[in-house]
């Protein structure tokens, strides 16, 4: 019997991987994908999004618990945190959705083997060979690398027991009395919210001059406002000199913008200062790809250098690294592989999330890079204190801010710090994709009383017509 030969081979199971693989199963494409971890979800799911969102839920109850009497209920003062039942909880959800996989490998015919992929070059007579750890290869005509990231960490630091990454930190056996973030990215900004609500002492240290340096200045401002509310210390602009472990814990050495030299002693520390992408030892020296510090280039439909092999994800160079980037990505990569209609991704049109609290989401351009660009500039602002569904959920802090083109009504950015900012996100990148001006969103009518309507406020606002303020 002649040796199977794949449509569209697949390294790695995470969201760009998997994604990619259901697409192509359902454009009648046969799809093999391997995988290295004993299960399928890669970094998002198995120790990144879903388990952190979980926690994060978990922190979101016991602050509502806490302030149990400013809704009328009695007898939350003593609730307490079973920390193990928490952590089963999120280990629950996340094999969950691992079955979930599974199963819709299972249904879509996608052959799925255990193993580090490797290519071993170009195609040969229309086809590659990709090598499986263990011995084993198999032959496709299409290869798509959905290899993902991992954290970086600090020259000279090991992750363990107190020095921490993504991974340690969801395992935790118990909560620690004290933390400190190194990075206020998304990670950093989650994990220190999340800690701050198990009534943990937290502590950031950020080198940029602001927390969420990659959103408008505005949104830090806010968020610095409401850390330091909730008692999280920010530093900013702030260099990390030594970090070193004690008898019970860790002590770092810091210098903040004052230039005086601090020194900060913490049970745990986690390192949260972004992420590298796994492309070592995959095979691209066999390529015609080049990569750029990890990062592999890529057309508009994914493919790279070497003509039948994509990439997709975190590996990307030019995109956010983003579990959405990488689900688009992976279905526009097997629709081309399909030969089937796609478009290809938008950078300005791509939203970003942060799941602290207050949760923090945008698209499009910052006030500031607007008018870098030369637009002529106008800003709608609308705050949720004066929005009555967050007067409802008691979330009175936050705002959403728009950016638009003062002469043609172009929506160029949305920006929300507040209550279900991550929810409200879709409807603006929904209208700069169909191409909405700010006048088509001021008749577009929102139900209330909702969150949403302060999306509509900020509309509005552009225009000096909010009728909430």
């Amino acid at each position: 019997m002649a040796e199977t030969v794949y449509d569209v081979a697949i390294i790695g199971s995470g969201p760009g991987g998997y994604t990619a693989a259901i697409r192509a199963g359902q454009l009648g494409l046969k799809a093999w994908m391997t995988e290295k971890d004993d299960r399928l979800g890669g970094t998002c799911l198995l120790v990144g999004c879903i388990p952190t969102k979980a926690l994060l839920f978990n922190a979101e109850i016991y602050d509502h618990l806490k302030a149990g009497k400013e809704f009328g209920i009695e007898g939350t003062d003593g609730a307490k945190l079973n920390w193990a039942t928490i952590l089963d909880r999120k280990n629950k959800i996340v094999q969950k959705h691992v079955k979930g996989l599974e199963f819709l490998m299972r249904k879509n015919k996608v052959t799925v083997q255990k193993g580090y992929g490797r290519l071993t070059g170009p195609r040969k007579e229309g086809v590659f060979t990709v090598e499986v750890q263990g011995g084993s290869s198999i032959q496709a005509k299409n290869v798509i690398l959905a290899t993902g990231s991992e954290a970086k960490m600090l020259p000279g630091l090991e992750a363990g027991d107190r020095i921490l990454t993504n991974i340690e930190i969801l395992d935790l056996k118990s909560i620690p009395k004290s933390l400190v973030v190194v990075g206020a990215g998304a990670v950093g900004v989650e994990f220190a919210s999340i800690y701050k609500s198990f009534d943990c002492d937290v502590t950031i240290l950020e080198m940029l001059p602001r927390l969420v340096p990659l959103e408008d200045e505005e949104i830090s401002k806010e968020l610095m406002r409401a850390f330091t509310k909730r008692g999280i210390k920010s530093f900013v602009g702030t260099k990390v000199e030594k970090i070193e472990k004690t008898r019970n814990g860790i002590a770092v050495a810091f210098t903040p913008p004052d230039g005086k030299q601090q020194k900060l002693e913490a049970g745990k520390i986690l390192i949260a200062v972004g992420r590298v992408p796994n492309t070592g030892g995959v095979g691209l020296e066999k390529t015609k790809i080049k990569a750029e510090r990890g990062f592999i280039h890529t057309n508009e439909w994914m493919e790279t250098e070497e003509p039948g092999i994509y990439a997709v994800g975190d590996i990307i160079a030019g995109f956010p690294q983003l579990a959405h980037v990488a689900f688009m990505q992976g279905m526009v990569a097997a629709a081309h592989i399909a030969g089937k209609p796609a478009r290809p991704l938008d950078r300005n049109k791509i939203p970003n999330c942060t799941y602290c609290e207050p949760q923090i989401s945008s698209v499009g351009m910052s006030e500031a890079a607007a008018r870098q660009a030369g637009r002529d500039v106008k800003i709608g602002k609308f705050p949720f204190s004066a929005n009555s569904k967050a007067s409802i959920v008691g979330a009175h802090g936050g705002f959403v801010k728009v950016v638009a083109d003062a002469k043609y009504g172009e929506l160029l950015g949305v920006h929300i710090i507040g209550p279900q900012a991550t929810e409200m996100i879709a409807e603006a990148v929904a209208a700069m994709e169909a191409e909405a001006t700010i006048e088509d969103l001021m008749f577009t009518i929102h139900p209330h009383p909702t969150l949403s309507e302060a999306m509509f406020d900020g509309i509005e606002s552009v225009y000096g017509l909010s009728i909430n303020i």
